[in-house]
């Protein structure tokens, strides 16, 4: 090939061109080669050795649900000495256990006075397990009657009517003095979703009803808890659970997976399994359950 060709390559632009592929050979090979006769590090892993590892695993699981639920349980104290509860501040209140929201309730209630145990009981946001501790410590004031009641023209007194609050209609419930249409709907609409009232004093659970509201219709409402609707623990879906306004989404979810774990329940007690439900929560939801 002459050297006025186009297509000439000189002998030395060839030598140039065998060195620069070599070269290019040389970087792309070399660190294959070297890993290639590197000593590898033995990352072999015997089945005991993960069995271990999953067992270690499953323990510090265990471990972190039962701290979960050993914190969510409430432990309730007894009272260092008789009391009255009418004397009891906030602060004595939350010192036995309560929360600030159930404690607050309880002084709203002790404000127009309670004289016996058995009117503290009747305070729905008192638990069992707490009036239990604290019924053998408490005293009571003398209730003082008025001598002087004031003499009502007969034509002014208004005969009284007892409701039962788990079968009134709204106009039923319209009959109660202070309770118009807006609050006969609220309450209906409350039962509804509780599946029924174990006791009066769920009315302060109602939308806009206050203790002062409460007090005014207490003396007119009556409550019979044969006429509670119970959800079948064993039945019931997770949307059916998260109806009930003590229970979340969180919670239904819980009792599912659990039951499936059992494939059914065999006491209600057994729903304390869940992490989330502690024993005031237990106490207030164990009415509305059934198997």
């Amino acid at each position: 090939m002459s050297q006025n060709d186009p297509l000439f390559v000189s002998q030395s632009n060839r030598k140039g061109v065998y060195h620069f592929l070599l070269i290019a050979l040389v970087i792309v090979f070399l660190p294959r080669i070297i890993m290639f006769f590197s000593e590898k590090e033995d990352f072999d892993i015997s089945s005991s050795e993960i069995i271990q590892l999953k067992d270690k695993q499953k323990w510090k699981k265990k471990s972190f649900y039962q701290q979960s639920y050993n914190s969510k349980k409430k432990k309730y104290l007894r009272p260092i000495s008789k009391f009255d509860p009418n004397q009891y501040t906030i602060n004595d209140w939350l010192k036995l256990g309560l929360s600030q929201k159930q404690a607050s309730v309880v002084l709203k209630f002790c404000a127009r006075g309670i004289y016996s145990n058995d009117q503290l009981k009747k305070i729905f946001v008192i638990p069992d397990e707490l009036y239990l501790k604290i019924k053998d410590s408490t005293f009571y004031p003398i209730k003082k009657e008025n001598k002087f009641e004031q003499i009502v023209p007969i034509e002014n007194v208004r005969k009284k009517v007892i409701v039962e609050l788990n079968s009134a209609s709204q106009e039923e419930l319209e009959q109660i003095p202070g309770i118009g249409p807006f609050f006969a709907k609220n309450i209906l609409k409350y039962r509804d979703r509780l599946g029924g009232f174990i006791s009066k004093e769920q009315l302060m659970e109602v939308w806009k009803m206050d203790i002062t509201k409460y007090e005014e219709i207490e003396a007119f409402v009556e409550v019979n808890k044969a006429l509670i609707k119970r959800i079948n623990i064993n039945d019931a879906l997770a949307e059916d659970f998260k109806q009930h306004p003590y229970l979340d989404w969180n919670i239904a979810n819980s009792l599912v997976k659990i039951r499936n774990k059992k494939t059914k329940f065999k006491s209600v007690e057994e729903i304390k399994e869940s992490v989330l439900i502690d024993e005031e929560l237990f106490d207030k939801i164990k009415h509305y359950l059934t198997l």
